[in-house]
């Protein structure tokens, strides 16, 4: 009897860890990547054909850090390859996130709090070597985008260079609905403190990194950190020359006002914050003031524009558009663009496949053609022809 037991028990715990293992993180998601319930946002004809001819670029989403199938149409999530198809999308930044302090918020977070992504990696029974390494971390999602492009290459192509863009381009002028991605890390805390890591994450073909996360890190300091009044350190001056160096573009969302500074008085290329809002619209602490803004933008810079109402005010298309125009009266329409931050533990009130809404609500605050064709994704395109490498 008791050795009928121990087997009981034991088939109890088997079928307890499967059960955990296949549906904590899907729960974990519909959770965090939340989409506010909402009847079909009205897209007039006329929305829908100028929609439909644009080149649509969005310098910043989440999902390679849910363990989804990008290939497929999921329920859960803001992203996948079939939406973005969907949503006309030619151009999607894919950031890494390797590490989340447990209590983020958007005041202070200590780099020695406990780490979220730590539990979710082993939930989601990632490689044991990414689960203490966040390095290996950044390599392991950067591996799941590449089996994307290797199940559905007529769905996604990384790009790597301005020859790859241009590529891209040119067979969607053909008709092509290929979405191109590029790889990004929320955080040089990806390299581990090891300089060398850098030419390993170019090697995976990582083309953009943000400086900071949630949380101070050994490059700089963070908008959300401790040190918020620093900037720099020593080893993040190297890294930032060494990004120059390899064409790698700079991100400074998340980076502390002083690490945005420090980083455009020595730097000679133009950089990102790749998803954010606008103080003198959306008062938070989450966006940088405006004359921050402009000299990033002075610089030839990009601004992204989120979709959250942590840095919106209102997240509806209506709210982004508003955010948008607010945008161009600041910095111009040529320095603006998308940043949406979908699946980055944001709510939403819609998903990427849903996009012409937010053509239709740039129409209705009065934007120009042109000037929605650029921020749509034109000023992307002409960025990433400077930055990226020329291959």
């Amino acid at each position: 009897m008791l050795r009928l037991i121990v087997k009981l028990g034991l088939a109890v715990a088997v079928l307890a860890a499967i059960a955990f293992f296949s549906f904590a993180p899907g729960i974990v998601e519909k959770g965090q990547n939340r989409i506010l319930p909402h009847d079909p946002w009205p897209v007039s004809d006329a929305a829908r054909a100028l929609h439909a001819g644009l080149v649509i670029g969005d310098l910043h989403a989440d999902p390679l850090l849910w363990g989804r199938d990008l290939t497929q149409r999921s329920d859960r999530g803001q992203v996948d390859l079939p939406r973005l198809i969907e949503g006309n999308v030619a151009l999607q930044v894919f950031t890494t996130v390797t590490k989340s302090p447990a209590g983020q918020n958007y005041e202070a977070n200590s780099a020695a709090a406990r780490d979220n992504i730590t539990a979710l990696y082993i939930a989601q029974l990632r490689p044991f070597r990414s689960w203490l390494n966040l390095t290996e971390r950044a390599l392991d999602q950067a591996r799941e985008l590449a089996r994307a492009e290797a199940k559905a290459p007529q769905m996604l192509k990384i790009l790597r260079t301005r020859a790859d863009l241009d590529a891209l381009l040119a067979a969607r002028a053909g008709g092509a609905r290929t979405v191109g991605g590029i790889l990004g890390a929320e955080g040089a805390h990806a390299l581990s403190g090891d300089p060398a890591n850098l030419a390993r994450l170019y090697d995976a073909g990582f083309r953009l990194i943000g400086l900071t996360h949630f949380f101070d890190n050994d490059v700089a300091a963070s908008l959300h950190g401790e040190h918020k009044d620093e900037g720099l350190t020593q080893f993040g001056r190297q890294v930032v020359q060494a990004l120059v160096d390899r064409h790698m573009i700079i991100d400074l969302a998340h980076a502390s006002p002083e690490t945005a500074r420090e980083v455009l008085a020595m730097v000679d290329v133009p950089v990102v914050v790749s998803h954010t809002g606008i103080w003198s619209h959306c008062k938070t602490v989450r966006n940088f003031p405006d004359d921050l803004m402009q000299a990033v933008a002075e610089r030839g810079g990009l601004i992204g524009i989120g979709y959250w109402e942590d840095v919106t005010c209102d997240p509806t298309p209506a709210g982004i558009a508003a955010t948008i125009r607010a945008a161009v009266d600041l910095v111009g329409a040529d320095h603006v663009a998308l940043g949406s931050d979908f699946d980055g533990a944001v709510t939403t009130a819609f998903d990427v496949s849903e996009l012409p809404a937010l053509t239709q609500a740039l129409m209705d605050a009065g934007l120009s053609d042109d000037v929605i064709a650029r921020v749509m994704g034109a000023n992307m395109v002409r960025f990433l022809r400077s930055a990226l490498p020329p291959g």
